[in-house]
């Protein structure tokens, strides 16, 4: 894994152009003062999340949903999109023929947005967002899972992914690596970059396993072909 590929991501993030329509999903997002007083006043209990596990709303770029699709290619199933959003890697996905796709996202003001988009676009009834805690989120029988978080919030998350998902899942993560997650793949450069983990392999990989794996039987894991879900 690059070592550097969060400096880069976080440098190119502070230096790239913002569209008038990003803007403006941008100030949807957040709601702005009228959040402010939902966050102040509304909802004490979201105080309580720590600073660090707040994730700012940036939406991604079509380059970026572009490079999570081409790691997804070939899987089936279900698809969830853990903090979602204004739910555009959810549309992207229905539209790449996943059977179902779920977004899940704290923000009220965003899920609004990711429904918007959806009955824009005539998939109303077709996705789902969920306002929903992501760390309340029963991951067990989730086989695609992708994530747009800050490196802060990957970190915590890893190790529920670790706990919960089945070892035929793979995790896309966009914008930031997983801290201390070997991907299988990678698409795109920079800021657009998307990193692909196969679960078996991670557990495989993580040290406190009680049953390791040699070199060679990693190599033949790392050639298996993603078997189809149904």
């Amino acid at each position: 894994m690059d070592d550097d590929a969060p400096d880069d991501a976080f440098a190119e993030l502070k230096t790239r152009k913002l569209r008038s329509w990003d803007v403006a999903q941008i100030a949807a997002g957040t709601g702005l003062a009228v959040y402010v007083m939902w966050v102040g006043v509304l909802q004490p209990g979201f105080r309580k999340v720590p600073l660090r596990l707040q994730v700012p709303y940036i939406p991604a770029s079509s380059a970026q949903v572009r490079n999570v699709m081409t790691l997804l290619r070939g899987r089936k199933g279900v698809l969830v999109d853990l903090g979602s959003g204004d739910g555009r890697i959810v549309l992207e996905a229905y539209r790449q023929g996943f059977t179902s796709a779920v977004g899940y996202e704290l923000n009220p003001w965003l899920v609004r947005l990711a429904r918007f988009h959806a009955w824009r676009e005539g998939h109303h009834g077709n996705v789902s967002y969920q306002r929903e805690d992501l760390w309340k989120v029963d991951l067990t029988e989730c086989k695609n899972v992708t994530v747009f978080l800050a490196p802060s919030v990957l970190s915590l998350l890893q190790k529920k992914m670790e706990a919960e998902l089945p070892d035929d899942a793979l995790v896309v993560a966009g914008r930031f690596p997983i801290p201390d997650w070997t991907p299988c793949r990678t698409e795109g450069h920079g800021v657009d970059r998307a990193w692909a983990y196969n679960m078996k392999i991670q557990r495989l990989l993580t040290p406190n396993r009680k049953q390791k794996s040699s070199n060679g039987n990693l190599d033949n894991i790392f050639k298996e072909k993603q078997p189809p879900l149904d």
